[in-house]
């Protein structure tokens, strides 16, 4: 990423590396805060692979399937690798296109990912089976030499917490269990909610800890949450305020190609339309 950053100016450069920074830093914990300063970074430098790429990521947290595929597919025509072939397929899921995700689980990129590459595009093709109620397809799909290695990969917790989920899905609940099980074990990191999933299948409930007598409650027991509120609202406000600032220091406006097929050009703000009147 730093070395295509060098591309550009200094100053852009690190406007564009700032914005990057935050969607990096929110993507998990606030996926739509992170998609507004991905959106920065895009009008700031869109013929930079890693912004098409992180553009790209923030779209599909947040849902946008259309608009994450679209900069995918930008991003692998700007580099030529196929690293992101799995995510591109998933997207093809969240459009509501299985068979286009199972196509392209069958195609020769496949075979140029990576282990970890090879594996993510596994669960996505038996995630679009089951997208099509095939059930035992999927758990077949799953059935691989990383399911049955001992050795715990990076990928292991997730491909055997799926492999469980398809297994309980198809009615199988003691292999189901069993597999839960092993998940859990891979999960050193709580990635997957394997110990959860375990306790339903057990009948175990789970009761909310008592509410600490220190906190501000009402008279029937009621926690006083508007303190609270007040706080988080003030916190939204600052970060509304941080990104419009980022927008207002943007000196240079950089627009989608009109060559580039995969887009339409972004339409010009009133905001941007006024800072340009003001600069002519």
């Amino acid at each position: 990423m730093r070395q295509e950053l060098l591309s550009l100016p200094k100053g852009l450069a690190e406007e564009v590396s700032k914005n990057l920074v935050m969607v990096a830093r929110l993507i998990d914990e606030d996926p739509e805060q992170a998609y507004a300063y991905s959106r920065i970074a895009l009008r700031l430098a869109s013929r930079v692979a890693a912004v098409r790429e992180a553009a790209g990521f923030a779209a599909y947290a947040t849902q946008k399937y259309s608009e994450a595929l679209a900069e995918f597919r930008a991003a692998k025509r700007m580099t030529g690798s196929v690293e992101l072939w799995p995510v591109m397929a998933d997207c093809e899921r969240g459009l509501g296109r299985p068979e286009r995700a199972l196509d392209m689980a069958g195609e020769p990129e496949v075979q140029k990912l990576d282990k970890a590459g090879q594996v993510e595009m596994r669960l996505v093709a038996a995630g679009a089976r089951r997208d099509q109620g095939q059930l035992e397809a999927a758990i077949v799909t799953l059935q691989s030499p990383e399911l049955a290695s001992n050795a715990v990969q990076p990928w292991t917790a997730r491909l055997r917490y799926a492999y469980a989920d398809a297994l309980l899905a198809a009615g199988r609940e003691d292999e189901a269990r069993e597999w839960f099980g092993k998940a859990l074990e891979a999960d050193k990191d709580g990635a997957t909610d394997a110990s959860d999933r375990l306790a339903e299948l057990d009948g175990v409930e789970f009761v909310d800890a008592a509410i600490d007598p220190s906190d501000d409650e009402d008279r029937d027991g009621t926690q006083n949450l508007v303190d609270d509120e007040d706080e988080d609202d003030d916190e939204d406000d600052e970060d509304a305020a941080e990104i419009a600032a980022a927008e207002r220091a943007t000196d240079v406006t950089e627009y989608y190609d009109e060559d580039d097929e995969e887009y339409e050009p972004l339409e010009q703000s009133a905001a941007d339309a006024e800072v340009r009147g003001d600069k002519a």
